[in-house]
Protein backbone atom coordinates (compact mmCIF):
# COMPACT_ATOMS: atom_id res chain seq x y z
CA UNK A 1 0.00 0.00 0.00
CA UNK A 2 1.64 3.24 -1.08
CA UNK A 3 1.41 6.34 1.14
CA UNK A 4 0.52 8.37 -1.97
CA UNK A 5 -2.49 6.17 -2.68
CA UNK A 6 -3.67 6.55 0.92
CA UNK A 7 -3.15 10.35 0.83
CA UNK A 8 -5.30 10.58 -2.33
CA UNK A 9 -8.03 8.49 -0.68
CA UNK A 10 -7.90 10.76 2.41
CA UNK A 11 -8.37 13.88 0.24
CA UNK A 12 -11.45 12.29 -1.43
CA UNK A 13 -13.23 11.37 1.83
CA UNK A 14 -16.34 13.40 2.72
CA UNK A 15 -15.10 14.93 5.98
CA UNK A 16 -17.48 16.84 8.27
CA UNK A 17 -17.48 20.59 8.68
CA UNK A 18 -17.21 21.60 12.33
CA UNK A 19 -20.34 23.00 13.98
CA UNK A 20 -19.58 26.48 15.29
CA UNK A 21 -20.98 27.28 18.75
CA UNK A 22 -21.25 30.95 19.72
CA UNK A 23 -21.73 32.29 23.24
CA UNK A 24 -23.82 34.22 24.12
CA UNK A 25 -26.38 32.07 22.23
CA UNK A 26 -29.46 33.05 20.20
CA UNK A 27 -27.61 34.89 17.43
CA UNK A 28 -26.86 38.09 19.36
CA UNK A 29 -23.81 39.54 21.07
CA UNK A 30 -22.73 42.96 22.30
CA UNK A 31 -20.30 45.56 20.96
CA UNK A 32 -17.05 45.58 23.00
CA UNK A 33 -17.90 42.24 24.63
CA UNK A 34 -15.81 39.05 24.49
CA UNK A 35 -17.86 36.73 22.29
CA UNK A 36 -16.85 33.08 22.82
CA UNK A 37 -16.45 30.58 19.97
CA UNK A 38 -15.85 26.83 20.03
CA UNK A 39 -16.52 23.56 18.25
CA UNK A 40 -16.76 20.01 19.52
CA UNK A 41 -15.33 18.29 16.46
CA UNK A 42 -13.08 15.46 17.64
CA UNK A 43 -11.18 12.44 16.35
CA UNK A 44 -12.95 9.77 14.31
CA UNK A 45 -12.08 6.81 12.06
CA UNK A 46 -12.99 5.78 8.53
CA UNK A 47 -12.24 2.53 6.74
CA UNK A 48 -11.66 2.37 3.00
CA UNK A 49 -10.76 -0.48 0.68
CA UNK A 50 -7.70 0.15 -1.48
CA UNK A 51 -6.28 -2.48 -3.82
CA UNK A 52 -8.52 -5.05 -2.11
CA UNK A 53 -7.15 -4.32 1.38
CA UNK A 54 -8.79 -2.71 4.40
CA UNK A 55 -7.18 0.64 5.25
CA UNK A 56 -8.21 2.26 8.52
CA UNK A 57 -7.80 6.02 8.81
CA UNK A 58 -7.62 7.79 12.18
CA UNK A 59 -8.59 11.42 11.47
CA UNK A 60 -8.46 14.42 13.81
CA UNK A 61 -8.69 18.22 13.62
CA UNK A 62 -5.09 19.49 13.53
CA UNK A 63 -6.02 23.19 13.36
CA UNK A 64 -8.90 25.61 13.08
CA UNK A 65 -9.31 28.81 11.07
CA UNK A 66 -11.69 31.13 12.89
CA UNK A 67 -13.34 33.74 10.65
CA UNK A 68 -15.22 36.31 12.73
CA UNK A 69 -17.17 37.90 9.88
CA UNK A 70 -15.78 41.42 10.34
CA UNK A 71 -12.52 40.89 8.45
CA UNK A 72 -10.68 39.54 11.49
CA UNK A 73 -9.52 35.93 11.77
CA UNK A 74 -7.41 33.67 13.98
CA UNK A 75 -5.67 30.32 13.53
CA UNK A 76 -5.42 27.86 16.42
CA UNK A 77 -4.83 24.23 17.25
CA UNK A 78 -7.51 24.57 19.94
CA UNK A 79 -11.19 23.84 19.25
CA UNK A 80 -12.05 26.49 21.85
CA UNK A 81 -14.18 25.68 24.87
CA UNK A 82 -17.50 26.50 26.45
CA UNK A 83 -17.95 29.25 29.02
CA UNK A 84 -16.38 29.88 31.51
CA UNK A 85 -13.18 28.66 29.78
CA UNK A 86 -12.82 31.46 27.22
CA UNK A 87 -10.19 30.13 24.83
CA UNK A 88 -11.26 31.58 21.45
CA UNK A 89 -12.91 34.99 21.81
CA UNK A 90 -13.47 38.00 19.62
CA UNK A 91 -14.46 41.54 20.50
CA UNK A 92 -16.67 43.24 17.87
CA UNK A 93 -16.13 47.00 17.78
CA UNK A 94 -19.19 47.96 15.68
CA UNK A 95 -22.82 46.98 15.67
CA UNK A 96 -24.25 45.18 12.67
CA UNK A 97 -24.68 41.72 11.20
CA UNK A 98 -21.72 39.38 10.76
CA UNK A 99 -21.33 35.77 9.60
CA UNK A 100 -18.59 34.00 11.60
CA UNK A 101 -17.41 30.51 10.65
CA UNK A 102 -14.69 28.00 11.48
CA UNK A 103 -12.66 26.03 8.94
CA UNK A 104 -11.26 22.69 10.12
CA UNK A 105 -7.94 21.29 8.89
CA UNK A 106 -7.75 17.54 9.35
CA UNK A 107 -4.66 15.35 9.62
CA UNK A 108 -4.63 11.55 9.63
CA UNK A 109 -2.78 8.34 10.21
CA UNK A 110 -3.44 5.03 8.51
CA UNK A 111 -2.87 1.35 9.00
CA UNK A 112 -3.37 -1.60 6.70
CA UNK A 113 -5.02 -4.78 7.95
CA UNK A 114 -4.52 -3.78 11.60
CA UNK A 115 -0.78 -3.09 11.23
CA UNK A 116 1.19 -0.18 12.71
CA UNK A 117 -0.10 3.40 12.36
CA UNK A 118 1.68 5.61 9.80
CA UNK A 119 1.21 9.31 9.06
CA UNK A 120 -0.79 10.34 6.01
CA UNK A 121 1.03 13.00 3.98
CA UNK A 122 -0.75 16.35 3.87
CA UNK A 123 -3.93 17.72 5.40
CA UNK A 124 -7.48 18.47 4.24
CA UNK A 125 -9.28 21.73 5.09
CA UNK A 126 -13.08 21.73 5.25
CA UNK A 127 -14.74 25.17 5.28
CA UNK A 128 -17.38 25.74 7.94
CA UNK A 129 -20.86 27.10 7.32
CA UNK A 130 -21.27 30.76 8.32
CA UNK A 131 -23.55 31.44 11.28
CA UNK A 132 -25.67 34.57 11.49
CA UNK A 133 -24.75 36.86 14.38
CA UNK A 134 -26.16 40.27 15.22
CA UNK A 135 -23.86 42.64 17.12
CA UNK A 136 -25.88 45.14 19.16
CA UNK A 137 -25.16 47.97 21.56
CA UNK A 138 -26.33 47.67 25.14
CA UNK A 139 -28.52 50.49 26.37
CA UNK A 140 -28.59 51.39 30.04
CA UNK A 141 -32.09 51.32 31.52
CA UNK A 142 -33.15 52.79 34.86
CA UNK A 143 -35.39 50.48 36.80
CA UNK A 144 -37.55 51.88 39.58
CA UNK A 145 -37.80 50.04 42.85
Amino acid sequence: MTPGLVARAFRRLPLPAADLVIQPPNGRTLVNFDTNFYTEQGEFTRTVTLLGRQVELRIWPASFGWRFGDGESKESTSPGSAYPDLDITHNYTRKGRVSPSVDTTYAAQFRVDGGPWRDVAGTVTIPGSPQQLRVVEARPVLVGG
